[in-house]
Formats: C-alpha cells, structure tokens, sequence
C-alpha cells in the first residue's frame, strides 16, 4: 500500500514536468533565461525521479528486488549527477532572479541565451566530472560478503558498504562531493536572495509583497531539496543511531518531493506558463 502515494507523486512529476517541457518548447516567447532554466530544471526532475521510482514500484508490486552490478552502478551515476545538476540550476535560478531584480536593465546582456545553455552545461560538466571517480571507485572494490542493499535505490554509500575492502576513501570522497556541491550552491543562493531582499526593501508595497511571495516560493523549493539531502548524505556517515526506515523514506522523498513540487510551485504560481497550459486545455 505505500507505494500507491510514490506512484501517484510520480505520476504528477511526470505529468507536470513533461507539460512544463512542452510549453516552453512550443511558445517562443517563453525562451527567456528564467524558462529555460526551469525547463532544465524540469528535465532533471525527470531523469531523478525515472532514474529510482519504477524500480521501487517494481520492488514493492512485482518482488523484484534485484539489479545487476553494472545497472545499479548506472543507476547511481544518474542519480547523483542529477543531483548535482538541480542543485546547480537552482543556484543559477537564484543568480538570475538576482540579475532580474537587482540589475533589470542589464539582464538581457548579462543572461543571454548563449551564456545560459553555457551554464547549463557547465553544471552538468561538473556533475558528471565529480560523480565518475566515485563509480569508478566502486567499480575497483571487492565485493565478497552479502549483496544486499539496505536502500531501495543504489546509493553510493549504501553500496559501498557491501565491499569487503577498505570504504574510507569513498566515504570522504562522497562527503567532499556533497559539501562542494552543497557548499558552493548554497553559499550562492543565499547571497543571491539576500541582496535580492535588501533590494525588495527599497520597492514600493505592492512590487514588494510580489517579489515576496515569488522569494517565499522559490525558497520553499530549495530548502525541499537541501534538507533531505543534506540529511541523507550525511546520516550515511554520522547517523548511525538513525532507524533505517526513516533514513530510506526520507532519501526517497528527496528524490521525489522536489519534482512533484516544482511543475506545482513554478508552473502555477507563474502567470505566463499558467496562461499556456490553460490555452493548450
């Protein structure tokens, strides 16, 4: 029975972030920095959600609960790429409102096209550069013990203590990779929402309650992404006293929460993506 609420959260995440895809694909006026990178952001959703859901729907409705070393070590690989990815977007989300409300006149030069497919790129560059060693890592180990995972998808630490061998160097690989990640992109975000605030401050009552309740918006988004994955990473390595029914569900939601919520939060509470879908209804 739990798994009929992930099948229906990822029915809307696809649901949602494949229309989100298609409308900004289909009306040119939306090729604007803030759409494109929500249909990055979109498109990562998918490949993080697709990457875990239907095999734990195939665990839970069918008892399939095996996968071969080479599919979980790829099934790995896109999951903490993506993982990268969206934070990656969301820290250049967050740069480009900074631009859009610090810097209006400016933000047609500062974010071209050109220089957001750049950043685009150069974020999936980084994850896959960063994430590689560590499968490469797993692929060298030992494996001569139990071959159970204590997870429902293959994550990196879950099946790195399966190995016989010696699991420290993935274990302070994988927590420099996720405080790089979540260090840098953070640090960014707040900088980039604080000096979007002090700038709100300054408008007039109305502008001002609209560019709150677009910031609230924007940081309820982050801090759903950011707070299960921080706390997924690092109960691997620190929560020992942590049940593992709670770890598991809450890595489960991190990869699930964030793509059913965004096409809700960035879709509806946008006017322009909002007028389309109605239209295309």
């Amino acid at each position: 029975w739990i798994a009929f609420p992930f099948f229906i959260m990822y029915a809307i995440a696809v649901l949602g972030n494949i229309t989100l895809l298609l409308v900004i694909k289909a009306d040119p006026s939306l090729h604007e920095p803030m759409y494109l990178f929500l249909a990055m952001l979109a498109f990562t959703d998918l490949v993080l959600s697709t990457s875990t859901l239907p095999k734990m729907l195939a665990i839970f409705w069918m008892g399939s609960g095996k996968i071969g070393f080479v599919s979980c070590l790829v099934q790995l690989f896109f999951i903490h790429t993506f993982s990268s990815v969206e934070s990656g977007v969301l820290m250049a989300m967050a740069l480009d409102r900074y631009v859009a409300i610090c810097r209006p006149l400016s933000h047609s030069s500062i974010l071209s096209v050109t220089v957001v497919v750049a950043l685009g790129t150069m974020v999936l560059v980084r994850g896959v550069l960063l994430i590689s060693p560590a499968c490469f890592l797993l692929h060298r180990m030992p494996f001569c013990q139990h071959h159970i995972i204590s997870h429902s998808y293959c994550e990196h630490m879950a099946v790195a203590k399966l190995s016989c061998g010696d699991t420290r160097v993935n274990a302070i690989y994988g927590l420099f990779v996720a405080l790089l990640v979540v260090g840098s992109d953070t640090f960014l975000i707040t900088v980039s929402y604080t000096l979007i605030l002090r700038e709100v401050m300054k408008s007039p009552t109305e502008a001002r309650r609209k560019a709150f309740s677009t910031c609230v918006s924007h940081i309820c988004v982050i801090l759903a992404f950011y707070v299960p994955a921080l706390f997924t990473f690092l109960t691997h390595r620190f929560g020992q006293s942590i049940p593992p029914h709670i770890h598991i569900m809450v890595a489960n939601l991190y990869l699930l929460v964030p793509p059913t919520m965004n096409p809700v939060i960035y879709g509806v509470r946008t006017k322009k993506i909002r007028d389309r879908v109605l239209l295309l209804l």
